[in-house]
């Protein structure tokens, strides 16, 4: 979990630092009552959506997922897998590490610390090919409660009239996400895949950060002439990437029922 200027004065429970600490934000507990993970409403929201099977992308030592979902709390509405990534060295990686568990069938990604509603969910599993989301900025700050120099961080979106993704472009920056105006698409990490992504996956060298990116991969994908096409979407997506947002997905989440 990324710190961030108001980390110091964010007041976590001592369950939520412990999570937060320890590199599990899907386990932080967020909701009402006794406390569930923010995994479950990510889980939850997916079967609400019509997925009955889920790959959970893990590290090799992944012993406090499992056991949150094992025994008496083992779902009753969803199959979990649990498909090992053996280095953290970026998402397209993380993707690749799924491709015995998706044996050729479309599926959907999404981050671990990030909920979409589940009309975006399911638009994307009616899809009958690649896509994604694509998210109106403003709305997103309004409904999200994301500060609008944040949606700089995300991935701007280049579009064509028939909603066939044209480019990302990862952190614009301020000044070009001002630029693009109010209703300027942003992609919130939410994809549809075919097979054909596994293969970009492979080839996508590592960026800056030393690491191999989805987004990335996409982009080479739609070189490489995969057709993505853009579904219009509206918020709230909850952002759990940050200390400063437990507060506000707790208080969102607080009134929130979870069916696993």
């Amino acid at each position: 979990m990324r710190e961030d200027a108001t980390a110091a004065d964010v007041p976590l429970t001592a369950a939520q630092d412990a999570a937060a600490r320890a590199g599990l934000k899907g386990l932080m507990p967020v909701g009402g009552g006794a406390g569930r993970p923010f995994l479950d409403y990510v889980l939850s929201a997916l079967v609400d959506a019509g997925i009955r099977e889920i790959g959970l992308v893990v590290a090799p030592e992944h012993d406090a997922i499992g056991a949150q979902y094992a025994g008496e709390r083992t779902p009753s509405r969803v199959a979990l897998h649990y498909v090992v990534q053996r280095e953290p060295i970026g998402t397209a990686d993380a993707v690749g590490s799924a491709e015995s568990f998706v044996d050729g069938r479309p599926f959907l990604v999404v981050n671990a610390d990030n909920l979409y509603p589940v009309e975006t969910l399911a638009a994307m599993r009616a899809l009958d090919g690649p896509g994604l989301p694509g998210f109106e900025r403003d709305d997103l700050v309004r409904s999200s409660g994301i500060p609008r120099e944040r949606v700089a961080a995300f991935a701007l979106l280049k579009v064509a009239p028939d909603r066939t993704l044209i480019d990302i472009v990862e952190k614009p920056g301020v000044a070009a996400i001002e630029a693009a105006g109010p209703h300027a698409l942003i992609s919130m990490n939410c994809w549809r895949f075919d097979r054909r992504i596994f293969a970009a996956c492979r080839d996508v060298p590592r960026s800056a950060r030393g690491e191999f990116e989805l987004p990335e991969a996409v982009r080479l994908a739609v070189r490489r002439g995969v057709r993505f096409q853009v579904v219009p979407a509206r918020g709230p997506v909850l952002d759990l990437s940050r200390r400063a947002d437990v507060p506000l997905v707790a208080e969102r989440l607080a009134a929130v029922r979870v069916r696993l």
